[in-house]
């Protein structure tokens, strides 16, 4: 059995353990039993925990779908909440995930039993008519796959008489879609991306907000705009014209890791230079000086999360909108209290605030081999083997793990790779299963340690170490847990084969599978391959083949 654990942060679904409950795909083995475990309701999976109906990603919509799942009906560049919703529900479907999801559960603890060579969880139900038959339950996996990712518990800010606010508190991803924002006067802490993208969308209805900044964000614009039904039409039945649409979109994104990454590199200069035009053509005038120089950040482009938006800066043009930079001294009953003991009243309080980034698999308890926690082996701050697999934690791994965030591209692209290299962990651990035989794989510490080393030493002359700026890609120490240290591209390819001396492998099918040094698949390309110039002569070269063909075939037929 595979069990997926996960929170979702912005996709549906989930499960747990029973015999033929569920199924997921091996390319060797066929159809293999799966259980995935959320923790939130169906309702709130299905609404996707974000704040706006408006809420658009940050990334072109012809990226955000799988590759072997392409969707030629997009009809923004950025898509929204609903859309989004449509698509993974529609793949949710085509592939049956849902009869392996088990909703309104979630994993309490999972700890590994040396002896059986098996994950035994504790499953926890949260809630309706399944949990009148008892609270928790257990299930045993013989791999466990962490999907829980870098951003799925909410952070709440650490201020002063929060609790005591008497009006409304949402945090960003536990937004409640019954409360009636018209009329009301509303206070947003926090400007990163999130909030960049609710401000635009809850000043409407609202009769006052007040934006709570402690810091400014670089924002870039996001240009987005609806795809012509004649562009749906030729992306569906011209598969051709939709996927070199795509490695088009793959390139600029990849493009844009120097300057996300290096400070001294040119990229990194001209995106900054574009990041405060945009500014200057959406606030210009003497009239907004002051609301530049406060929505100017004093720290290098990237170094906190990169920001895309339309219509931010018109927005804090209006009337009813007010800009609060003086510190947040405390939260009474009516309202914030910042410096100079002036009291903004308020009905509702947004808490843009992030999540906690850094721990991970928090609040879930892991226990892996030789009883070491999860928590003991992390002290000094997450690490993982190509941000998947984890020492000490035997048949184990992680989507979306420490080390592979991007700043720049779609995450769609990591987890993709990272599914294909875990597939093949869980192939041969359920082979020696099917066989009557046992498997146990853990990475060796000397490995995960030069990994990690490596990959630290790049970060650290990176944009995401700057000094100047705090940010959720580090712990409190200063690490950076969670960016990964090059391109997408660059990534795929370190993922795209197991080298099987990479791990300790226990357990009696160790020898059958040791002997096969590494086991390798295609990469799939998302990046163009050839040029629009030599395709173009191909292209041309093709045709004139054709004509003279053709041209041939009438003449031998006089």
């Amino acid at each position: 059995m595979v069990l997926f654990p996960f929170i979702p942060q912005r996709l549906p679904g989930s499960g747990r353990e029973e015999q033929g409950g569920s199924q997921w795909y091996s390319r060797e083995h066929g159809q293999l039993p799966l259980i995935l475990i959320p923790s939130r309701p169906m309702h709130e999976l299905l609404s996707l925990t974000h704040a706006a109906d408006n809420f658009h990603i940050e990334v072109y919509s012809h990226l955000y779908s799988f590759s072997f799942e392409p969707n030629a009906n997009w009809t923004r560049q950025f898509p929204g909440q609903e859309e989004i919703q449509r698509y993974l529900v529609d793949v949710a479907h085509k592939y049956q995930l849902y009869k392996c999801i088990r909703f309104n559960t979630s994993v309490a603890e999972a700890r590994w039993d040396e002896d059986a060579h098996k994950w035994c969880l504790t499953i926890s139900r949260l809630g309706g008519k399944d949990a009148e038959f008892g609270s928790t339950y257990t299930v045993n996996a013989e791999f466990l796959v962490s999907a829980v990712g870098q951003l799925n518990v909410p952070k709440s800010p650490n201020i002063e008489g929060l609790d005591d606010f008497r009006g409304k508190v949402m945090h960003s991803a536990r937004w409640d879609w019954d409360y009636d924002l018209r009329g009301k006067k509303i206070g947003i802490i926090g400007t990163g991306a999130t909030a960049t993208q609710i401000i635009p969308e809850v000043v409407q209805p609202s009769s006052s907000l007040v934006v709570f900044q402690r810091t400014p964000a670089w924002v870039l614009p996001r240009h987005d705009a609806p795809i012509s039904k004649i562009m749906q039409w030729i992306y569906k039945y011209i598969p051709f014209v939709r996927k070199r649409y795509r490695a088009r979109l793959m390139d600029l994104r990849e493009s844009a890791f120097d300057a996300a990454f290096d400070t001294k590199s040119s990229a990194h200069a001209s995106v900054t230079s574009i990041s405060r035009q945009h500014m200057l053509t959406q606030l210009g005038g003497k009239v907004n000086a002051s609301l530049r120089e406060q929505l100017t950040p004093d720290y290098p482009f990237s170094c906190k999360r990169i920001t895309l938006s339309d219509d931010l800066y018109p927005t804090m043009t209006q009337g009813k909108v007010f800009l609060e930079t003086r510190q947040i001294l405390s939260i009474g009953e009516k309202g914030v209290t910042v410096g100079g003991r002036v009291e903004h009243e308020l009905d509702l309080l947004i808490l843009a605030t992030g999540f906690h980034t850094t721990e991970f698999m928090v609040p879930m308890k892991v226990t892996g081999g030789h009883g070491r926690s999860l928590d003991s082996v992390w002290s000094k701050g997450a690490s993982a083997y190509l941000g998947m697999t984890v020492k000490d934690m035997p048949n184990f791994a992680m989507l979306y793990g420490p080390n592979t965030n991007l700043a720049y591209n779609s995450l769609i692209l990591q987890i993709e790779a990272q599914s294909l290299y875990i597939n093949t962990l869980i192939s041969e651990v359920l082979a020696a299963k099917h066989c009557g035989e046992s498997l146990r794989l853990e990475p060796k510490e000397e490995v995960v340690t030069k990994y990690n080393h490596d990959i630290q030493s790049r970060l650290s002359v990176s944009t995401y170490a700057d000094p100047r700026c705090t940010s959720w890609f580090k712990n409190d120490a200063g690490l950076i847990t969670n960016n990964w240290c090059d391109s997408a591209i660059m990534y795929q390819k370190r993922v795209c084969f197991v080298d099987w001396s990479d791990y300790h492998i226990l357990g009696t099918a160790a020898a059958n599978v040791r002997q096969k040094g590494e086991t390798r698949w295609k990469r799939v390309v998302e990046e163009t391959w050839i040029s629009d110039t030599k395709m173009g002569v191909v292209f041309g070269v093709t045709l004139s083949s054709f004509a003279l063909a053709l041209l041939l075939y009438k003449l031998s037929d006089r």
